[in-house]
């Protein structure tokens, strides 16, 4: 139970679910950065959490959630994802201002406020920026590519952003709300060179840099067709 977890367990389980969640390993050195500590304080801190039963070291010193591990880590991320959602949908806070805030809030949030909050909000499916809430069906959709990896000429729909981007740059959140990159909107891909990618958002030119399209997962089976370039 919550109770039963210090904060810093918290943000250890938090941060190796999300990178977990992007397919990538959760190693000392990764985590260290992440969390903004020593990678001697990442070590020390793993052997306690895994002497707890939260994670399992690997041979080469990573990180893996157990079973346990992984039950509360998705709880911590359903905490933050809901209230972000109330922080941009009720309160009519940014992306980056929501994200900030609700690791803020999060924490000490009861089980209580939590499930009116989520009542309140009509029990959404995802975060403002389209990550599944833990325990909810993903929105139904075809198959996910990262813009980066899409061809000239191809489209589809914005449906997430990565959460392991998010924290690296952290004026990404404000920078995609900006320009439109939001879960939803269609994206045409009309020309991309090694560093830069030029797009049509809902029909509007947009410029990103290859790290920015590198962060947004877009449905190539939603919405629409590749067209014609001219």
């Amino acid at each position: 139970m919550a109770e039963h977890r210090s904060e810093t367990t918290e943000r250890y389980l938090e941060a190796i679910y999300y990178i977990e969640h992007e397919g990538e390993i959760a190693r000392p050195g990764r985590l260290a950065e992440w969390l903004g500590v020593s990678a001697p304080t990442v070590t020390v801190t793993l052997q306690r959490l895994a002497r707890d039963g939260w994670v399992r070291i690997a041979p080469d010193r990573s990180a893996v959630l157990s079973e346990q591990g992984a039950d509360a880590a998705s709880a911590i991320v359903r905490r933050h994802r809901i209230v972000e959602r109330w922080l941009t949908d009720v309160l009519g806070l940014d992306w980056a201002t929501a994200d900030r805030e609700a690791a803020a809030l999060a924490h000490g949030l009861s089980a209580t406020v939590l499930d009116r909050l989520d009542a309140h909000l009509g029990h959404p499916k995802t975060c403002p920026h389209g990550n599944v809430i833990p325990g909810r069906p993903p929105p139904k959709g075809g198959r996910l590519l990262r813009l980066v990896d899409m061809e000239q000429g191809s489209a589809g729909r914005v449906a997430r952003i990565s959460e392991v981007a998010e924290h690296e740059a952290p004026q990404l959140l404000r920078l995609l709300d900006e320009r439109g990159l939001v879960p939803g909107r269609t994206v045409t891909v009309v020309g991309r060179s090694l560093d830069s990618w030029r797009l049509l958002v809902e029909g509007e030119p947009v410029s990103v840099e290859s790290g920015v399209a590198r962060a947004v997962w877009v449905d190539s089976d939603e919405a629409t067709a590749s067209f014609e370039l001219a």
